[in-house]
């Protein structure tokens, strides 16, 4: 249940009009290296841990290359209940959203595994390798997978949606792999509203993605606010499904952006 907004929070994120990568986007992204943003993750009324996600240059590589270091810890009775202690590192180019690359190291319960999945667009592969923590006995999982020449993934689609301006009653599609198949996700700008958070009150885009089911394998429906602003934050995100309502909602972004910072 809680893996699903770990996920989520830590991680949707589409092209309009233009195949996909066949274009760039604008060089002027609401991002940069150096954010982090922070979430209260709550499982129906009950605090259920938080997630962090940091925005990072890669050392040594070229200005092409950002990872996203995505960590979810659970707390309370959540907790106790079923310990949570994941961390992903996602690989992208922020020109063209293309996905390198995503390690995830996933601690849920007794499930243990450490799984790197590696996006070669020149030769159309999505290269998988796990290894099962829990099984030290077990050999590793290798698997090669078709994809297309550019695809995203489920942390870096976030991404993707805060690179382009949002206009409701727009159909946003674009090419999402989690190491086996490559789901065409259809994600519906669905309405502008304003809604109350930690940072204030702010006004936000509803986004919902059309194929949460075949990408979580979980019944259930997903929906994104993202801020109508520069910066366009997802700020909360709320996954519905058969177990309860397991929601992300952003408390703090480091460092500020210039254009909330406190007037001096």
């Amino acid at each position: 249940m809680f893996r699903v907004t770990v996920v989520s929070a830590a991680a949707l994120w589409a092209i309009v009009a233009v195949p996909w990568g066949a274009a760039e986007v604008a060089p002027s992204l609401p991002f940069s290296p150096g954010e982090t943003l922070t979430y209260d993750v709550t499982w129906s009324i009950f605090p259920a841990g938080e997630v962090t996600a940091t925005l990072k240059q890669v050392d040594g590589s070229s200005p092409d290359t950002y990872e996203v270091i995505t960590r979810a810890q659970s707390q309370g009775v959540v907790s106790l209940l079923y310990k949570v202690q994941n961390e992903f590192h996602s690989l992208f180019n922020p020109r063209t959203f293309c996905s390198q690359e995503i390690h995830k190291k996933v601690n849920e319960g007794s499930r243990h595994k450490d799984t790197r999945i590696v996006f070669d667009g020149a030769r159309h592969l999505a290269i998988l390798d796990e290894l099962d923590l829990s099984k030290p006995d077990a050999p590793p999982k290798h698997a090669e997978n078709e994809i297309p020449a550019c695809v995203t993934d489920v942390i870096t689609a976030f991404y993707y949606v805060r690179g382009h301006p949002l206009h409701v009653g727009e159909q946003i599609g674009l090419p999402i792999n989690d190491g086996a198949k490559t789901y065409e996700v259809s994600v519906e700008v669905q309405a502008r509203e304003q809604i109350q958070t930690p940072l204030g009150a702010r006004f936000a885009f509803r986004v919902e993605p059309r194929v949460f089911g075949g990408l979580y394998k979980r019944k259930g429906r997903m929906l994104i606010w993202f801020s109508d602003d520069e910066q366009r934050l997802p700020m909360r995100i709320k996954a519905s499904m058969p177990v309860g309502t397991i929601t992300g909602t952003l408390r703090s972004v480091s460092p500020l952006p210039a254009a909330n910072a406190p007037a001096r």
